[in-house]
Formats: C-alpha cells, structure tokens, sequence
C-alpha cells in the first residue's frame, strides 16, 4: 500500500480517542479506519513520520489530507500554548497536557454528520454515542467498499435521514435527542439553515445560527463550530473542561485569554483530563 510522510504531530490512536470523531476505531493492531462521506481509509504508522495508507495519491490529497488538517503545523500550537503558560501557575500543567496529547489534530469533518452526532452525544457515554451513531449509518448510510474487501456505511445524506420520523429515530436509542434530530433534519432539509453557507459568516453569527436548532446550546454548537467549520477559536466547555477550570486552573478562563487557538488547547486538555494525570497539585 501507498506511504505518506508526515513531519508534524499526527498519532493516529490519539486522534480516534479524542472525542472528536465517532466512527474513527482501531481495526487491528496499530491500524486505524477513519471514514468522512463517501470515503474509508486504513492508516497504520510503520516508522517515525511515515504512514502507510489504503487509498491512492490523489485521494490522499483531494480529501485526506483536508480531513486531517494537514496544512496546520501542531508542533508550533503546541510552541505557542507552553510560551503562553510560562510564567503563569498553569504553566507546568500545560506542558504536561500538551506533551501527553502530543499528535492530535482537529479533524475537518462533515458539518452535517457532525451536526446530527454531537447532538446525539448529549449526556451519552462516548462508546454509547458510537454505537447510536453506527446504527444509524448502518440502518440508511450507503455502503462503502474498503480497502480490504469489506463493506462499511457512510453516514446517511440529509434526504436519506429525512425520510425518518422522529419515532423511528427514537428506537436508536436516542431518547428525548431524537426530537432534536428531527427538528435538526427539517431545518437543513427546509434549508432554514444551509450548512455550506456556515463557513463563510463570523463565529457568532456561527455558533447563533446553530443554536436555533432544538436542543443545541452552547457546547455542541461549539463542537460543530470547531470540528466541521475548522474555527480554532470556539471551546466546548463540557465536564471535563469545567473541572480544568476549577481545580487546575484555579477558576481562571485560561481559554478566553489564549484566544484565536483556544479550542486547540481545549482538545488537549481534554484528552489529558481522561487519559493523564487528573488532577496537579501546586
């Protein structure tokens, strides 16, 4: 299969396991699927920057690379996030949350998958999200071919999910969220809210505009906002970044300050609040 070199941080199990992504999952040992539209890809590191791939050239750099956000050197945010703590009482810690999440990437996703999901993701357990979100592309999503030989679903269109009532959603084990999915699907479908027009209006008038969806307050607008619309500015405050402001920051918004990369830096406080130390004493 194909070789890519990528000479920037890029850890494929760290970005599967960063809350991000809800289809992303390790296959076999050290090979991991990802899957955005219509297209799978199969990515295993086999030396230090080097990544073999299951797709040609071409798709690596029509939608991979996009996907991956390629073009962003991570090691200069993580530069610029550690110059930021030095001299400040969080500045230990976030060298230690930036170094343990060293190869995360904010993923360029589908506005619309990732709209439908994150308001799946409510008050859900991250393996039961998965599992609601696989059932639905299971259940409408088109089938894809991968690399080899087997046959995965990519997540429904909005005509394909439209034709489902909010009844039929609930059986996905979606509960009261399945109301506002369907509020969701008849927005985009009526296009009340047109996503691909979403990337070209200010963050505010961004993160308002997904907010008149039933059921979308802050943090999953906030999801959306940065992990399909690319806007590294918007942090998702769930419990995890709550608990980092309150015990390791010491109740100071260190995201506001940081400003135009603050939800870079949230993503790595995220992924070190579950995985690494919790908690650093002063």
């Amino acid at each position: 299969m194909p070789l890519v070199t990528i000479e920037d941080d890029f850890d494929l199990e760290k970005i599967a396991d960063s809350g991000q992504c809800f289809r992303a999952k390790e296959i076999s040992p050290g090979v991991f699927r990802f899957i955005t539209l219509n297209h799978a890809i199969d990515m295993q590191k086999v030396e230090e920057e080097t990544f073999q791939i299951s797709c040609g050239a071409s798709e690596w750099e029509l939608i991979w690379s996009k996907y991956f956000d390629i073009q962003t050197n991570y090691a200069e945010i993580r530069k610029e996030i550690n110059d930021f703590g030095e001299g400040r009482r969080c500045g230990e810690y976030l060298k230690l949350a930036t170094e343990f999440g060293k190869g995360i990437r904010i993923l360029r996703q589908d506005p619309f998958e990732t709209l439908i999901s994150f308001i799946i993701s409510q008050r859900k357990s991250i393996p039961a999200i998965k599992t609601a979100v696989e059932l639905i592309c299971t259940s409408f999503g088109d089938q894809i071919k991968t690399a080899d030989g087997s046959v995965v679903n990519a997540f429904p269109l909005v005509d394909e999910l439209c034709q489902v009532s909010a009844f039929d959603l609930s059986k996905f084990s979606l509960g009261y969220r399945s109301a506002y999915v369907h509020d969701a699907l008849q927005r985009v479908k009526g296009l009340m809210i047109a996503l691909d027009d979403l990337y070209g209006v200010s963050d505010d008038d961004l993160l308002d505009t997904l907010k008149t969806i039933r059921g979308v307050g802050d943090k999953v607008a906030a999801c959306v906002a940065l992990y399909a619309y690319h806007r590294f500015a918007c942090v998702p405050v769930d419990v995890w970044i709550k608990r980092a402001i309150q015990e390791d920051f010491h109740g100071e918004n260190v995201f506001v300050e940081f400003g135009s990369l603050a939800g870079v830096l949230q993503q790595y406080i995220f992924y070190y609040k579950r995985f690494g130390e919790k908690e650093l004493i002063y």
